[in-house]
């Protein structure tokens, strides 16, 4: 594989190959299980921003807890990293994570992480076109593929019937995932992956209480309890334990993670094992909410995910 704009920088005898397969699949579940938990509460009246603000707040919160306690000495910061964190937080964590909740929260959860992760072939038309990086030439099929497969998930023919918010939620969020892999693997050659993560969700909850202040947060919404919603629809949960969910198996652990499997897998590996998620979120969705894909839904997913592999195997 060509490495591109980011080279590896973790010495080849510290790779672990199986262990990266497991923690990628792993993470990919998690974020699986979460999509559908975020959308539970996104139900009770928050907004996706805030929410997005309470999840990137909390996990730096609970990181740093963790990393004091442990190893208090990853938490040391060079000035001359500041400016990438900065920006990686912003991009990587702070605008992915709101970009799929608005998607998730205006369309079915598959769907909306099959736009996200088209992210993959906006990757290797980059590196073809920018960086004048050699591309295998199955980048054209899989621009094809994904371009096809999303007609089908939309059913162009019957005049788009999703939501267009969502769909340009999705898309937008396919563009900084990219940039969320590719710079992960820049990250994890210069520091840890608990350390890492944790100083990203600092500087994306800095973002987010500089735009939206944390006075004017409706923390009210935190309290009483929820219907778990579709087929759990009898179960009702107290709201604060949906919350700790979110922040500790929906965004510490599984960041953590994916990013974690950067130090013994390329990119291009971890980006092909996460299309796991949309798969995992989809059946997640359909067994805990209902929601469904007709079969032209279904066949367009399909050649979504066919897109997406081809894609990673370009580069």
């Amino acid at each position: 594989m060509v490495e591109i704009a980011f080279p590896r920088t973790v010495p080849a005898g510290e790779r672990r190959p199986r262990l990266g397969y497991a923690m990628t699949l792993v993470a990919a579940s998690l974020f699986a299980v979460n999509g559908t938990v975020a959308k539970v509460i996104l139900s009770s009246g928050i907004t996706p921003l805030r929410l997005t603000e309470f999840r990137a707040t909390f996990g730096f919160v609970g990181l740093a807890l963790v990393l004091l306690v442990t190893a208090p000495a990853r938490l040391r910061l060079s000035r001359r990293e500041v400016p990438f964190l900065v920006f990686y937080g912003i991009c990587g964590f702070a605008l992915v994570q709101w970009l799929y909740l608005v998607a998730i929260h205006r369309l079915p959860i598959g769907i909306g992480l099959l736009l996200e992760f088209t992210a993959p072939v906006l990757v290797a038309l980059w590196a073809r076109f920018a960086w004048h990086e050699p591309v295998r030439a199955r980048v054209w099929l899989a621009l094809g593929l994904s371009l096809a497969g999303l007609a089908l998930v939309a059913e162009v023919w019957s005049g788009i019937t999703l939501d267009g918010i969502g769909i340009a939620a999705g898309l937008c969020a396919s563009v900084v995932l990219a940039t969320y892999f590719v710079a992960g693997e820049r990250g994890v050659g210069r520091r840890d992956p608990l350390s890492l993560v944790c100083y990203s969700l600092l500087f994306a909850s800095l973002f987010w209480a500089v735009t939206q202040p944390w006075w004017s947060f409706p923390f009210g919404l935190l309290h009483g309890s929820t219907s778990l919603n579709g087929n759990l629809a009898s179960t009702s949960v107290p709201l604060w334990a949906l919350y700790v969910w979110l922040v500790v198996l929906g965004t510490m652990v599984p960041f953590a993670l994916s990013i974690g499997a950067l130090r013994h897998l390329p990119a291009t590996t971890v980006g092909i094992l996460a299309t796991f998620e949309p798969v995992a979120a989809s059946v997640v969705a359909w067994v805990w909410l209902g929601e469904s894909l007709d079969a032209a839904q279904l066949a367009g997913g399909a050649v979504v995910l066919a897109g997406i592999v081809l894609a990673q195997t370009a580069r």
